[in-house]
């Protein structure tokens, strides 16, 4: 009975299997189609798509396994399919390392233009507060706004600064909520591509070198 089940179910796992690992290459065929590997941003492509599809291939090559160590199940032969499972799970591992550079690249390259961008939102919120401080711009405002109909008839020249600095007080909360937002979203997005990425990779690189190792031990 385990053996009838053994011939039922090895096949299917051993198509499936192939068909993720070649729907994996067809994928990456997508990209490299593309090829301009001088450029930094088809690089950092081609190794975003391999790292994203890494994941199916692994699952496709451990059903290819699955399916080898059913149909070898004395345990002694190696059968082709297992030594493929080896040779691709192998070279896998060996294209994931050898992107690592190119990961670490990109991960220094986005965490400069991030800095890059912060400290120039940052400069323009610090001139915006020393501006605030100014008052010839106070009254630059209150012209603006008297000339644009919005200031008060028989307001105060006391009401008409209190107004104006109610208003740039809330330019000045509103643009240190956005920095702060722009700041919050940029270290995320730095975690994500460091955890999902450069960890994803690692991680990617000792499993597909464990199922190599266990297709021919």
């Amino acid at each position: 009975m385990a053996l009838a089940s053994s011939d039922r179910f090895s096949p299917l796992l051993r198509w499936i299997g192939i068909t993720l690992v070649v729907l994996t290459l067809l994928q990456m065929l997508a990209v490299l189609a593309l090829w301009d590997w001088q450029a930094e941003p088809f690089r950092q492509l081609v190794v975003e798509r391999l790292i994203k599809e890494s994941p199916m291939a692994l699952v496709g090559l451990m059903l290819m396994y699955l399916s080898g160590r059913l149909d070898d199940q004395n345990g002694w032969r190696r059968s082709p399919l297992l030594w493929t499972v080896c040779i691709l799970s192998g070279l896998m591992a060996v294209l994931l390392t050898a992107s690592l550079p190119i990961v670490f690249g990109g991960d220094q390259l986005m965490q400069e233009e991030t800095d890059q961008q912060l400290a120039a939102k940052k400069g323009q919120l610090e001139m915006a507060r020393e501006q605030s401080k100014n008052p010839e711009v106070l009254k630059q405002l209150l012209r603006q706004a008297e000339a644009a109909g919005q200031v008060p008839p028989g307001a105060s020249e006391a009401q008409k600064l209190q107004s104006a600095r109610a208003f740039v007080d809330r330019q000045l909360q509103q643009m240190e909520g956005q920095f702060k937002q722009t700041e919050q979203t940029s270290r995320l997005a730095i975690n994500q591509r460091r955890f999902g990425s450069t960890f994803g990779a690692i991680a990617l690189i000792v499993a597909f070198t464990l199922l190599c190792l266990g297709s021919v031990l």
